[in-house]
């Protein structure tokens, strides 16, 4: 018992960090001043870079795919229907992950991490059997699950053969996203971050392979290649996981009959967390089933733009995984006056992101809908509501910031009702509206940008209430 308390001071502990060095945690109330830049950044980089493989496998699968020779606004439009109906699952799902991290952090911070070390595999064990069940049910139903999403003929043809290989890296990717989530609950983002690399590059390498083939060796597999690509990466990074699992943290994955009393907090939260993303995905297929019905290049369109906020989402989240594992930290510490500075820098650097982003992207606007797909059609609906996209980052900054925070602090259940206001007393009635005008795809980003101007404003208030008191 007390090797780990030791192990969690000295090994998971960065030298600048947000404990103390004299003492393995803070007296409540007590403050050495705000969390350093340097401290931020050595969870947030890693966070980053680790965050946007994962979209940066759907980008690489939508720009391989929207390039084939045979029928590519068909294929890029099913490879979006499913990315986006893939995201959804395993979002709802992996909050075990963030559950997991703010658990395992807050009783880091209170040096006392020995409590949850057979919750850890507990944890595992409930992803891993949670993706099989899953798995069944959703690969069984795939033609039902993409006619809901209006497709049909070609287009559901190819969602359901890609889905149905895509499917089966669900136990794969949910045990390794709970092994992430103890990681970043160790205060540590590099090992998810070197997972998280390696499975992008086998992705990358194996999408030009399996899609193109290689003439006299591999025949061109087309949708089917890119679903291919995909599985080996989660694979890989399983693997790799399991390694830092293993060999650098101080839990197994070995079982225990008696439950771990934390088990229930962990299953509350995540249930909480599971009705939250629940209302978000509910969001995001409310938006790609309206674009469905308006014609192939418009959901074609609307796939690169969805991938591309994805994408941003994740980079900017990078920072919001910092917050999340500081500040269940410091709520273990009762180190509240750092908890509301970490939260004001924390947003500082999220939207200068954001803002080098937008003039990136600003830059080579007309160029980055070129690397998805060469239809015009596909690309004038793009160009004409790209722009929308990029508006919309610094406020996403900030709502993703507050969110990972909140994650940590443990506050489940505010949370869910932010969304749940949010997708249904504004996403849902602003899209509904547009779509009576005939907006179309600027219907849609309209009605994203009230969804993001209400879960920010939702969760600064609150932050602001519950604990700039606190610090005075």
């Amino acid at each position: 018992m007390e090797s780990i308390k030791l192990y969690s001071y000295y090994f998971c502990t960065p030298k600048d960090s947000v404990l103390s060095k004299k003492t393995p945690h803070q007296v409540p109330g007590r403050s050495r001043g705000k969390v350093s830049f340097g401290a931020i950044n050595k969870l947030a980089i890693p966070a980053i870079i680790a965050g946007i493989a994962e979209p940066l496998i759907s980008l690489t699968d939508i720009a391989v795919i929207g390039n084939v020779e045979k029928n590519p606004v068909e294929a890029l439009a099913a490879a979006g229907i499913v990315g986006s109906f893939l995201s959804a699952i395993i979002w709802i799902v992996a909050q075990t992950k963030t559950a997991i991290s703010a658990i395992v952090s807050r009783h880091l911070g209170a040096g006392r991490l020995h409590a949850v070390k057979t919750l850890v595999p507990q944890a595992i064990a409930f992803n891993f059997l949670l993706s099989l069940v899953i798995y069944g049910l959703t690969a069984f139903f795939a033609k039902y699950i993409f006619g809901a999403y209006n497709a049909e003929g070609l287009i559901l043809k190819y969602s359901v053969e890609y889905y149905q290989i895509r499917a089966i890296g669900y136990p794969l990717t949910l045990v390794t996203f709970a092994l992430f989530g103890v990681f970043r609950g160790l205060q540590n983002t590099l090992w998810a971050m070197k997972a998280s690399l390696a499975g992008a590059v086998v992705n990358v390498a194996l999408d030009y392979l399996l899609v193109y083939g290689i003439e006299g060796f591999i025949p061109p597999l087309h949708l089917k290649g890119a679903a291919l690509a995909s599985l080996a990466a989660q694979l890989i990074m399983l693997l790799i996981a399991l390694y830092f699992f293993f060999v650098r943290t101080p839990f197994s994955l070995k079982l225990r009959f008696k439950i771990n009393p934390r088990i229930k907090d962990l299953l509350f939260m995540s249930f909480n967390l599971f009705i939250r993303t629940a209302a978000l995905n509910f969001a995001i297929y409310l938006a790609n089933a309206y674009a469905t019905g308006y014609g192939k290049n418009y959901i074609a369109a609307q796939s690169m733009l969805m991938n591309i906020w994805l994408f941003f989402s994740f980079f900017i989240d990078g920072y919001a995984n910092a917050g999340n594992a500081i500040s269940g930290r410091l709520l273990g510490a009762g180190d509240y006056k750092r908890l509301w500075l970490l939260s004001i820098d924390i947003s500082k650097y999220a939207i200068t992101i954001a803002v080098i982003l937008m003039a990136v992207c600003g830059v080579f606007y007309n160029s980055i809908g070129l690397v998805f797909n060469k239809d015009p059609m596909v690309l004038a609906a793009f160009a004409s509501v790209f722009w929308m996209v990029l508006l919309m980052q610094p406020v996403n900054a900030v709502a993703f910031m507050f969110d990972g925070i909140f994650k940590g602090l443990g506050e489940a259940a505010y949370l869910r009702n932010v969304l749940l206001m949010a997708t249904f007393l504004g996403f849902t009635p602003t899209l509904l509206i547009a779509d009576y005008f005939d907006l179309k795809l600027y219907g849609i980003w309209m009605a994203f940008m009230v969804w993001m101007l209400i879960r920010s404003g939702a969760l600064v208030f609150k932050f602001r209430k519950k604990y700039l008191g606190a610090v005075d």
